[in-house]
């Protein structure tokens, strides 16, 4: 066991899904040609002003409330000065010291069901910079030989920074953080999440100590990362790296490093700037914005059901495991399927056994979404009644599942139409079992001199002569009665 623990912050950058940039006109869209979606304004030129983004500000306190953050009456934006290439301004408009929302906390769960929460320092906004494009090789000195492209396309989108206090601890807590944090902002709505298109990127601010003591160690920011593995992975990558320092009594460095997905680890790419680097200042050509309070009581009316409320209505009220509820969460046209199935059933775990097993197998199959099948949640339910009831056995329900799917109809028609509902006569069944012992006296033999496991052949040999309609429990019972027989 480790001397040490890890203390792992996180801040998130989410671009907004909003149809206009965050201080222009300009479209907000992602693949289009490089600098085919800028103006004078996302591009500095002089004597252009920008003027605030309405729903950007809205979709930001949106998140704040399902967040359960304090959403303050005033904020303002503020000028946050650093001199990159793809930054068309020199500064970036962003939020120092009055952002839009102000603590909250983003609720999680582990692979293993176990829950938890993280505080959230803030949520502010700002604009997102350009995009840089490194080519070539060689150290720049020939013409051609290596050079940078600039695409300001994503210069002045609007961006939303979650801020998270250093309370995760661990790697498996920072992936189950950020992946509450996505699944809560598209149900929200307000953004499309998509780390492979940098709508979600997450920088992780990393610190060890030793374990019992509460202050701090220095912490390493990582940058760099583009999906939940990489995440994982360098954030273990890094926890590794500071102990090792500390365990050979060297000192851990504040500073920002890279993380490298081909070689598993990271490296140094500049020291960590302070807030005082940025010389932030309010923005002159903005006006602080006033939240209105009935505004903010609206949106915390209108939010939806939150997939942690949803992850623990699944599993405490329905019984599902942690496995099951995120694999219906992670899929909302399906999870919508199965609450309708659901309340129209009264019946949790039959509806997960069919939505979950042969209807996502079935999906899986023939690349058409449950939702969107010929199975409607009502043919569903009455199918379920029909196993419920032990008009069929779970054989028959299965084959039926293919019919509805291929279209055939409603389950209780085939049934019918095809007399295929189970059969639970008592007499009728043992008959069955009674003339397929006849015809396997040397299995029965050898059940009865100590093979006990060949009874599981005749259990199957009475459904195939029965078609697949006797009752699968009651012919258990009789073959086991009649074997015991002297």
């Amino acid at each position: 066991m480790s001397a040490y623990e890890a203390v792992v912050g996180i801040e998130c950058h989410v671009e907004l899904k909003t149809r206009t940039k965050m201080f222009c006109g300009c479209t907000n869209a992602f693949g289009a040609e490089p600098n085919t979606q800028v103006c004078p304004v996302c591009l500095a030129l002089p004597g252009a002003l920008p003027v605030p983004n309405r729903v950007a500000i809205a979709q930001t306190l949106r998140a704040g409330v399902a967040f359960g953050a304090d959403i303050p009456a005033f904020s303002k934006f503020d000028r946050k000065n650093y001199f990159y290439p793809d930054m068309p301004k020199n500064y970036q408009i962003s939020q120092y010291d009055m952002p839009l929302v102000v603590g909250g906390e983003v609720r999680y769960w582990l692979e293993d069901g176990t829950t938890g929460s993280c505080p959230l320092e803030r949520i502010h906004l700002e604009e997102d910079t350009g995009k840089s494009t490194h080519a070539g090789s060689g150290d720049g000195r020939i013409a051609g030989s290596a050079y940078s492209l600039v695409d300001f396309n994503r210069a002045g989108v609007p961006l939303m920074e979650c801020v998270s206090a250093p309370a995760l601890h661990g790697a498996a807590e920072a992936v189950a953080f950020l992946a509450s944090l996505r699944r809560t902002l598209l149900e929200l709505g307000v953004s499309d999440v998509k780390m492979e298109e940098g709508s979600l990127r997450c920088d992780a601010n990393v610190s060890v100590r030793l374990v019992g003591t509460s202050q701090l160690g220095t912490k390493a920011e990582i940058k760099n990362m583009n999906s939940f593995r990489s995440v994982h992975r360098a954030i273990e990558s890094e926890i590794d790296r500071q102990i090792a320092l500390l365990e050979k009594g060297e000192r851990v460095i504040q500073e920002t490093r890279g993380w490298d997905e081909i070689h598993g680890v990271t490296h140094p790419m500049r020291s960590k700037e302070e807030a005082h680097d940025y010389r932030y200042f309010p923005d002159p050509d903005l006006v602080p914005l006033e939240i209105s309070a009935s505004d903010v009581e609206r949106m915390r009316a209108e939010l939806p059901e939150l997939p942690w409320q949803r992850f623990e209505r699944y599993t405490g009220r329905y019984d599902l495991g942690a496995k099951q509820a995120t694999q219906l969460i992670d899929n909302p046209s399906l999870a919508r399927y199965f609450d309708r199935v659901v309340e129209l059933s009264r019946n949790p775990q039959q509806s997960t056994n069919f939505v979950l097993g042969e209807l996502s197998r079935l999906a899986n199959d023939t690349g058409t979404p449950v939702a969107d099948s010929s199975i409607a949640p009502e043919a569903l339910c009455e199918l379920i009644a029909l196993v419920e009831g032990k008009t069929i056995n779970s054989k028959i329900a299965k084959e039926l599942v293919e019919r509805m799917w291929a279209g055939e109809g409603s389950p209780r028609a085939i049934v019918e139409r095809e007399g295929l509902a189970q059969t639970s006569d008592p007499a009728a069944v043992d008959k069955i079992v009674e003339d397929v012992l006849a015809r396997n006296a040397d299995v029965v033999a050898d059940y009865r001199n100590g093979k006990t496991s060949v009874a599981g052949y005749l259990v199957g040999q009475v459904m195939k002569a029965s078609r697949g309609k006797a009752d699968p429990q009651l012919v258990a019972e009789l073959v086991k009665k009649r074997l015991g027989a002297s």
